[in-house]
């Protein structure tokens, strides 16, 4: 079953995902992940570790087997840089809030070491956002990162930094859950004074994203940055009874969002126009 599609409606706000899809902090990311896994014991999250019979794919458990193994990530998964920390964690400790909780909290410790440089994912992001924000949509940004990290950043990047970029920025030290809890879309719309509904796109490169979306009641487009052939994203995305939650549509680029949101746009006011 293709997930290659149209969402089913307009957008009126588009609320983005930070790391991954809109900067490149890979480096940082995995460094501070790595200085967390040795210390999961101490941490008392090391009885927490999913089963990996558990696991949802068999590369999931090959990961979970790995850190057990190893205390650590598999060289392959750095220099691949297409995982990120927020579903590493899903992949440790699957439903499991407080673990997740406690190694998001010990993961902020680590990180505090690490930010530094802060590049966009792609050359025209800048533009991008712009131009959606000349169509009359509201854009917001939404990270799992703590508040303090995520100014520095914004500040920090293109050497320009972002902050005009948007209308709402929403953290994870914000809300009592990080996603894939649903918290932090509920919380920008809330601010932007709007419901949940299809008409927000929340956009993001993991399945964590993905679930958050689906949870929040708004319409999510999974960003392929990582450029997954459409197998893998039928894998990563089975439609089960488990694993329910696929995206709406899929774009590989923000420049194909933009064109997206664009197309949506203009097909809704030909509708409007053609109305007696």
């Amino acid at each position: 079953m293709s997930i290659l599609q149209l969402p089913h409606a307009r957008p009126d706000v588009i609320l983005i995902d930070w790391h991954a899809t809109l900067v490149d902090t890979h480096d940082a990311m995995y460094h501070a992940v790595d200085d967390i896994l040795p210390q999961l014991e101490n941490l008392d999250l090391w009885d927490r570790l999913l089963d990996p019979d558990e696991s949802k794919t068999i590369e999931d458990a090959k990961l979970l087997i790995y850190v057990k193994d190893h205390h650590r990530l598999h060289p392959k998964i750095v220099s691949q840089r297409k995982i990120s920390r927020t579903d590493i964690f899903e992949v440790l400790f699957g439903s499991d809030q407080d673990a997740k909780g406690r190694a998001h909290q010990a993961f902020d410790q680590a990180y505090r070491k690490y930010v530094a440089e802060v590049h966009p994912l792609e050359p025209d992001i800048r533009p991008q956002l712009e131009h959606l924000r000349e169509l009359g949509v509201k854009v917001g940004l939404i990270s799992n990162r703590k508040r303090e990290f995520l100014e520095h950043e914004l500040a920090l990047v293109d050497g320009t930094g972002w902050e005009d970029l948007f209308d709402v920025v929403v953290c994870g030290s914000d809300v009592e859950e990080r996603k894939p809890s649903p918290q932090m879309l509920l919380k920008a719309m809330e601010i932007l004074n709007r419901p949940p509904a299809e008409s927000c796109w929340y956009v993001g490169d993991s399945t964590t994203d993905v679930i958050a979306a689906k949870e929040a009641g708004v319409t999510s487009i999974f960003y392929n940055g990582a450029d997954w052939d459409q197998a893998w994203l039928d894998k990563i995305f089975p439609h089960t009874v488990k694993h329910p939650h696929r995206p709406d549509a899929v774009v590989g680029s923000i420049a194909e969002l933009t064109g997206l949101a664009r197309h949506l746009l203009a097909q809704h006011k030909r509708v409007e126009r053609a109305r007696p």
